[in-house]
């Protein structure tokens, strides 16, 4: 199973990074560039998604799966993404927010397809942080983000995502946010949950994946850096790998 992936990892104290791949951003050339570098490393899966997509995502799903080995996560913004092909999914709900489709209302929607599919769902509580700019998602959902100041607000929502059942805590700054987490939220909701933590969005460098690293995330999702430039990738994960 994903989730055991995941657990194990956390429960190891390893780290991983997860490559976000968003159909609208990564045409065939550049999806072959990281195909190649994915193969050089041992990556647990790959995430396939974002907030707003209009092109196809089960060619891009057909394609991941006839180059790698590995397996697809959805990582959904609407019930339409929500395809065949994928092993399993983010179901994400939106709990640094107060948009009831974000928390449920998609959810109702999205079940009766999700049964037919069979694919492994992983309860994902999502927290959406201010990255100094707004970003797609931000947009897209009609929520504000949780203030980038405001660590205690960040620990109280994750420390109740974890009481509601939820199996993994995701915060995110958003794609193209001009500012990564603050390390000390991190690290602040690290210490208030149990289960696994990852973390997505501003983080362009290898020296800012290392502090998230350090500061406690178990797994960090990139994507927007990797459309820039795919060949980052192999610095990233060798970082991953060695840590």
């Amino acid at each position: 199973m994903i989730y055991n992936i995941i657990k194990n990892s956390q429960d190891k104290q390893t780290k991983k990074l997860l490559p976000l791949i968003d159909p609208d951003k990564l045409d065939e050339h550049r999806l072959s560039q990281l195909s190649a570098v994915l193969k050089n490393h041992a990556v647990p899966f790959v995430v396939v998604g974002g907030s707003l997509i209009s092109s196809p995502i089960a060619p891009v799903i057909e394609t991941l799966k006839a180059e790698l080995n590995l397996p697809i996560i959805l990582y959904p913004g609407h019930p339409t993404h929500i395809v065949q092909g994928a092993d399993g999914i983010f179901l994400l709900s939106m709990i640094s927010g107060r948009n009831p489709d974000l928390l449920i209302g998609h959810h109702v929607a999205a079940a009766p397809q999700l049964r037919r599919l069979n694919l492994e769902i992983i309860p994902t509580g999502y927290m959406l942080i201010d990255g100094g700019c707004t970003t797609s998602v931000e947009y897209i959902s009609q929520t504000r983000p949780i203030p980038a100041n405001k660590t205690d607000i960040a620990v109280a929502t994750a420390m109740a995502g974890e009481m509601l059942g939820l199996k993994l805590i995701y915060m995110d700054a958003g794609s193209g946010a001009l500012n990564a987490i603050p390390y000390e939220m991190i690290a602040a909701v690290k210490q208030a949950i149990s289960i696994p933590l990852l973390i997505g969005g501003g983080i362009r460098t290898s020296e800012q994946l290392k502090k998230a690293y350090s500061a406690g995330a178990d797994m960090i999702i990139v994507g927007n850096i990797l459309e820039k430039d795919p060949l980052l990738l192999d610095e990233f994960l060798t970082i991953a790998e060695n840590w």
